[in-house]
């Protein structure tokens, strides 16, 4: 009798899919970036006050990843960028296939940052594979500071953190250290960005990194 691992077979299958969408973005110097965290951790608010600081320089697109509705794709289509709406119908994640499926609706040549905004959900948008050069993570401090240790792939896989809405810390019980330690233990390499989206406080050093990361990109062509 043979035994099929599934979750295998669909990561290697995703996996597949992800390499060509990543042969896509190579070919076409545009940066991509997997936009990943917990529900409303405030990564459409981010994504938001990115695309209002950075389209005058640089050329943004969007993919807005849901469940259901496009209220997040019409805010940041209102921001100023153009965006695509996938409704996953129910998958905590999006995948390797759906980013295909919807790329060549964008002039991948014509762009030099698209940002994927995955659903909110701190356990499965990590382990797929969309072709980005990088994952980014958002943690709020009103979810609390154990949420490295509890989710620890989500850490491990991003290549940058947020800690989002520190204006709120004077108000809140949260061990900011700790969080800060818990994440660096999974991921030495992690950049991590102190920021409050709603007032802008920190969200300077967050754009500086991601230009550095579009030139890198460009400057690899």
């Amino acid at each position: 009798m043979h035994q099929i691992d599934v979750g295998s077979s669909i990561l290697a299958h995703n996996d597949a899919l992800a390499m060509h969408n990543r042969e896509h973005f190579i070919e076409e110097g545009v940066y991509v970036l997997n936009l990943m965290s917990g529900p409303g951790a405030g990564k459409t608010t981010i994504l938001e006050q990115t695309v209002r600081a950075l389209s005058g320089k640089y050329r943004i697109a969007v993919i807005e990843g849901d469940v259901q509705t496009s209220q997040d794709a019409d805010r940041v289509a209102a921001a100023g960028a153009p965006v695509i709406q996938i409704n996953t119908g129910g998958a905590c994640h999006l995948d390797a296939r759906q980013i295909h499926d919807n790329l060549h609706t964008f002039a991948l040549d014509a762009l030099d940052l698209l940002i994927i905004e995955n659903v909110g959900n701190l356990v499965c948008p990590a382990e797929f594979d969309l072709g980005e050069h990088d994952k980014v993570m958002v943690l709020s401090t009103t979810e609390g500071a154990d949420k490295p240790s509890k989710y620890p792939v989500m850490f491990h896989e991003a290549r940058a953190m947020l800690l989002n809405k520190i204006d709120l810390l004077p108000y809140l019980d949260f061990d900011t250290e700790k969080a800060l330690r818990d994440a660096r233990a999974l991921n030495l390499d992690l950049d991590i960005f102190q920021v409050s989206a709603r007032t802008g406080a920190g969200m300077e050093g967050w754009y500086a990194w991601l230009e550095q990361r579009i030139a890198k990109v460009r400057a690899s062509r």
